[in-house]
């Protein structure tokens, strides 16, 4: 009955009416359709937007990272302090600098990638009507942190080249000051050397009387202390070595210290040696000594003095002792007979005995003596009789130390008996005992 009443109403035979609404109910449905087709579509499409945005920011994070790190690690080198001794450390820092300068470009391109990566975020945002959510989910790092880092970067390098300049500079000025004073260190201090040992070896020698061994060693005196500015040279440098902080020095073995010390050694040494030479006059002239016996003294005393320091050992003197014919050979007698001498020559126990005191004991000790004549006896018994005695003689007859040191000491027999290698154990004699007597000779402690 409704229908019926529907269909008077719509008046059911008018087709035309109800197809028209039908055909827009439908269009209806298929615009609606094709909304949700494109609705869906878009959806599709920026997902995969969305996709690429998620993409990009994850290699955003992968590659700022570590160029932040390198960044954050190039602004603590090129900020931090450096101290270096020498050019060569100098030069090794700006060596590596200039390394560290060359990778700039690359680094430089590095960031332009990153930031062209976030770039194409917003980009990929802008075209497609997506509005971004805010900072890249994978890292904290944004594009304007890193440009700001580099800008720091790009504003340290030039500083660090300064300093480093600078120090290069102040490098260059110090290796100056090591060769300044290197160069007159290592002329000063074997001088230094060099007038040690000559004083040592004037010291030995016996040229001339003992006034001109004076007069020539107060000569050498006034010409070390003339020498003095040389010293005061030194100590100017290496005042401004101390002030420039400078602790090594490569072009020398030689320091200040070193050579104050030899200097001063050398001082003392020259004035010691002038003191002993006049000692020596007076002990000659005191007690009536020969120039030519104080040559003999000289002489005998050298010849033990093995290391040439100046003084005898207390095995060198008993040495010298044993070839006078003294009897201190090891045993109790000869110990306690040395014992006594050495508590004459060396009364403070330092173990040596000085050329003065061996003056002093050789013309102190007269008692119990050989004239030169008895020696000169003693010699022509162990000759057989002959003015002149061989070394093979000698060896024979004497102990080694004292019959080698006559051997040594003995010039060339030169009378018309001579045979080849014979010795003058004459003039040996009388130059060594004189006509003063000495405790032994051959016929004492030689026979």
């Amino acid at each position: 009955m409704l229908r019926n009443a529907v269909d008077d109403e719509l008046d059911y035979y008018d087709s035309a009416s109800v197809n028209s609404r039908c055909q827009k109910i439908c269009d209806q449905w298929d615009a609606l359709g094709s909304l949700t087709q494109s609705r869906r579509e878009n959806l599709e499409r920026t997902e995969k937007q969305l996709e690429s945005i998620d993409e990009l920011y994850l290699e955003y994070a992968k590659r700022a990272a570590p160029f932040n790190n390198w960044m954050e690690g190039a602004m603590e080198d090129l900020q931090d302090m450096f101290i270096v001794h020498n050019i060569e450390e100098i030069q090794g820092l700006i060596s590596a600098h200039e390394q560290f300068k060359s990778t700039l470009p690359e680094a430089n391109k590095e960031r332009e990638a990153i930031q062209a990566i976030q770039a194409e975020v917003q980009k990929i945002a802008d075209y497609n009507g997506i509005k971004l959510s805010g900072n890249n989910p994978y890292t904290a790092i944004t594009p304007k942190s890193i440009d700001s880092k580099w800008a720091k970067v790009e504003q340290l390098v030039p500083q660090r080249d300064q300093a480093l300049q600078e120090e290069l500079g102040r490098q260059q000025s110090n290796d100056h000051l090591r060769r300044q004073f290197a160069n007159q260190a290592n002329i000063v201090g074997p001088w230094i050397q060099n007038k040690m040992e000559e004083i040592g070896r004037i010291s030995i020698e016996m040229n001339g009387t003992l006034e001109d061994q004076l007069t020539n060693l107060r000569q050498y005196e006034q010409s070390i202390i003339e020498y003095k500015p040389n010293i005061d040279q030194l100590e100017g440098d290496h005042q401004l070595i101390q002030e420039a902080l400078i602790f090594d020095n490569k072009y020398t073995t030689y320091t200040m210290e070193h050579l104050r010390v030899g200097w001063e050694q050398l001082l003392t040494t020259i004035a010691r040696t002038i003191n002993e030479i006049e000692n020596q006059i007076l002990t000659r002239d005191a007690k009536g000594i020969s120039q030519e016996q104080l040559h003999e003294y000289r002489a005998s005393f050298n010849h033990f003095d093995k290391d040439h320091s100046g003084a005898l050992m207390a095995e060198e003197f008993k040495a010298c002792l044993i070839s006078l014919g003294y009897d201190v050979e090891n045993n109790k007698q000869g110990d306690a007979e040395f014992a006594r001498i050495m508590g004459i020559v060396d009364p403070n126990n330092s173990g040596a005995v000085t050329f003065q005191a061996f003056i002093d004991f050789m013309s102190r000790e007269t008692t119990d003596t050989d004239t030169a004549d008895q020696v000169i006896a003693s010699f022509k018994i162990l000759a057989g009789d002959k003015n002149y005695i061989m070394a093979e003689e000698l060896r024979r007859e004497l102990p080694p130390d004292q019959a080698e040191y006559c051997i040594a000491r003995m010039a060339p027999y030169a009378g018309p008996d001579a045979v080849p290698g014979a010795l003058d154990y004459m003039s040996f004699s009388t130059a060594l005992w004189g006509k003063r007597p000495l405790r032994a000779g051959p016929g004492r402690g030689w026979g």
